[in-house]
């Protein structure tokens, strides 16, 4: 364990996807608004320093890294990105945020945390 702060991996398109909110129209756009929300609220009721990097992938990509956001764009599947992002973090502490089982599954095997989306975007 480092002393290093969390280090929160958000899954972008399953956590826009998480809300049927005419996000599809306009995925960049969603995937902005979800990280300006980010940028505002942090990690609710986690007390302590977070890094908030957030994973775009697909129509997504282009979405710019801001000071409190850092945005990872995946070349191809995003879930592969997380995965490699968590490896990347060692024995950093690692939270992921989505819904995806199989993500869940890689990223735990790989020491991370998992939480779901709610977990950033409060009840809808």
């Amino acid at each position: 364990m480092t002393d290093q702060p969390l280090l929160v991996i958000i899954d972008a398109a399953n956590v826009v996807g998480s809300v049927p909110d005419g996000w599809w129209r306009d995925r960049r756009g969603a995937a902005e608004r979800l990280r300006d929300r980010l940028v505002r609220d942090g990690l609710p009721g986690h007390e302590g320093p977070v890094e908030l990097v957030l994973v775009v992938e697909g129509a997504a990509k282009g979405v710019e890294s801001v000071p409190g956001v850092r945005v990872v764009e995946a070349p191809g599947s995003g879930d592969d990105r997380i995965v490699e992002v968590v490896t990347e973090a060692g024995d950093r502490p690692v939270l992921v945020i989505t819904a995806d089982r199989e993500l869940r599954r890689r990223v735990t095997e790989s020491g991370a945390e998992v939480a779901g989306p709610r977990t950033v975007r409060g009840p809808s």
